[in-house]
């Protein structure tokens, strides 16, 4: 019987464990259950799959996604793992081979989507062979209260009942206490064993700039800062994502859509393109994401608001997964915050879930108008302190907070007086014109130049003027009518603004706030290689792109640039030296051993 630590370096080629990886594997050896937090990136599939080599069985692994299942079966089996997946993808003859070996007992791992696993053909057919373990990807899915419910997953609680002894792992990226609290009541996980690692991702430069011309300004940010770099785009509407996969490619970055009313064959024809091709950049609702394991995505975008702090923070994630440095980067602007109010206003939920919502995106907002390090807002959501991290925008181009009690009054006082003198209301542009003392013809025409609030704003640009109304949208100060299509109105908190009995203090842009806070540069491992090892890594990325191309799964299944890299530095001249590189475990030393050598010759 081998130990946790002999499969991690024999089938993995990795030296050591990091975080609680070793405790985790141990409980589950051991036959006890496991709820674990671990952020992207940080080893969450080890954490089952050696413990399913280890115990008599197959691991069965509930996975929601078909792209990540065909994804981690084909890097297993280049570690000469027996895995094998189930879902809707293969014809009948395929699926009833992998069902032979699973029942001869021919599987080390099996992957399988949780609608199908719940159905009575694979009950019985699970009932019929040992199971070594189960393990639950994904687990925030179960929670109806999280970013991403998914209603099969309810579900799953049925395997505890019917294979009590059978030890079982949920596993998540995110969650806060109240859903980690969920998804344990509703898998009956209440006795297992606890793992919360940390919630941070320092190799993450969080940055949100204030949105003007978006298209403009993300096409800066990735010519300025990711030139030929993968990433991820995220628009809230189908219509969105297809608009700025085409401005993108008509202004040379390389670029494709995908979203749920796109054909399925076309949606997976493009992820997989994203998967095997290198500087590809996927704009995409966020049906697109959860389990991608591309370690190399250097960006992650985001067009339009978030509905929450989950949501935002699952999706960066995606970002520098090999934890080399990576941007997660937003516009945001006075538009997303009206939108997702109408969202909220006009969704057919009851109003436990309106107010969930509410408080998920005043969350959000709080991220976006902070003046403090957003690292630390962020995981201060997840129940996290931290100090300041010195890697993101307002660390490193700190804004300026002003008392903007003053300017808040003449936006309240303009709202008030249209409605109390002339029971009048009216949206955003209109009431900044009246601020600003604009004559136009709108404001002509209803004799508003003739209120006492005409032009006592002057001094504020317009820009200027949308910020503060933004910021007193987030803060509950003024709310919108969408009866009234789109317009203002007070709210009670309004009141004690207009009193002057608190004092308001707002978020002014630094001048440097909109600039690139670093210019790109390589990753930092990639900079301190020397001319010669730079080539032979360059060398290695060709050979590697050539053996992908020839087995049909993408480059980093073979080897992660990480493993390259050491490889190029190392140089070494035999078999046994290029054992004692990360990442390269023993079947890949018998298969990939002679040729890597060759490269670097």
């Amino acid at each position: 019987m081998s130990t946790p630590l002999e499969v991690l370096q024999r089938v993995f080629g990795y030296e050591s464990f990091r975080g609680e990886q070793q405790a985790i594997i141990d409980t589950l050896v051991a036959g006890r259950d496991a709820l674990v937090l671990m952020p992207t990136g940080g080893g969450k599939s080890l954490c089952y799959q050696i413990p399913s080599l280890l115990r008599p069985g197959t691991g069965v692994v509930v996975s929601p996604l078909i792209a990540l299942m065909q994804d981690q079966v084909d890097a297993l089996r280049e570690l000469g793992v027996r895995a094998a997946y189930l879902n809707s993808s293969q014809d009948w003859q395929t699926a009833r081979e992998v069902e032979r070996q699973l029942l001869d007992g021919e599987l080390d791992l099996l992957y399988v989507a949780p609608e199908r696993l719940l159905t009575e053909r694979c009950m019985e057919l699970l009932g019929r062979t040992r199971i070594a373990l189960f393990a639950i990807d994904e687990a925030h899915c179960v929670s109806q209260w999280g970013h991403d419910f998914r209603p099969e997953y309810l579900g799953l609680s049925r395997l505890h009942e019917r294979w009590p002894d059978v030890p079982r792992i949920a596993l998540t990226a995110t969650a806060t206490q109240v859903t980690r609290e969920e998804i344990a009541r509703r898998l009956s996980l209440e006795d297992a064993a606890q793992f919360v690692s940390s919630f941070d991702r320092p190799n993450i430069l969080y940055r949100i700039v204030e949105k003007k011309e978006v298209k403009r300004q993300l096409l800066e940010f990735i010519r300025e800062e990711h030139p030929g770099d993968s990433g991820i785009v995220y628009c809230l509407s189908r219509s969105r994502v297809e608009d700025m996969a085409a401005f993108l490619k008509q202004n040379g970055v390389p670029a494709l859509p995908y979203h749920a009313g796109m054909d399925a064959a076309l949606r997976a024809q493009h992820q997989a393109c994203f998967l095997r091709e290198e500087g590809l950049v996927m704009t995409a609702t966020i049906a697109f994401g959860m389990g991608v394991n591309k370690p190399d995505v250097r960006f992650v975008a985001h067009v339009d608001l978030p509905k929450s702090v989950e949501g935002y923070y699952q999706e960066t994630g995606r970002a520098g997964r090999d934890g080399e440095p990576a941007t997660a980067w937003m516009a945001y602007g006075l538009q997303d915050v009206v939108q997702q109010r109408r969202m909220i206003d006009e969704s057919n939920g009851d109003e436990q879930f309106k107010r969930r919502s509410g408080r998920q995106l005043d969350a959000m907002l709080g991220l976006c108008e902070t003046v403090d390090c957003r690292r630390e807002r962020l995981l201060a959501y997840f129940g996290q302190q931290i100090e300041p991290c010195g890697n993101c925008d307002t660390c490193l181009a700190p804004p300026e907070s002003w008392d903007g009690t003053v300017a808040a009054q003449k936006l309240l006082s303009a709202i008030f007086r249209l409605w109390r003198e002339r029971g009048q209301r009216y949206g955003a542009g209109h009431i900044i014109d009246i601020l600003r003392g604009k004559h136009t013809p709108r404001v002509r025409e209803h004799g508003h130049d003739t209120l006492s609030v005409f032009g006592v704003g002057a001094d504020l640009s317009d820009q200027a003027w949308r910020g503060v109304l933004r910021q007193l949208l987030a803060k509950g100060l003024v709310t919108v009518d969408f009866e009234g299509h789109g317009t203002l109105m007070l709210t009670d908190d309004s009141r004690s603004v207009l009193k002057g009995e608190v004092t308001l203090m707002l978020r002014r842009e630094s001048a440097a706030a909109g600039r690139p806070t670093r210019t790109r540069r390589q990753a930092a491992a990639d900079a301190a290689l020397a001319p010669k090892e730079q080539q032979r890594f360059e060398t290695l990325r060709a050979w590697r792109a050539a053996v992908a191309r020839e087995h049909g799964v993408p480059a980093y299944v073979i080897f992660h640039d990480s493993t390259l890299r050491e490889v190029a530095r190392r140089n070494p001249r035999s078999l046994q030296e290029l054992a004692h590189v990360q990442g390269v475990g023993v079947r890949k030393l018998e298969a990939y051993g002679e040729a890597l050598l060759e490269c670097v010759a």
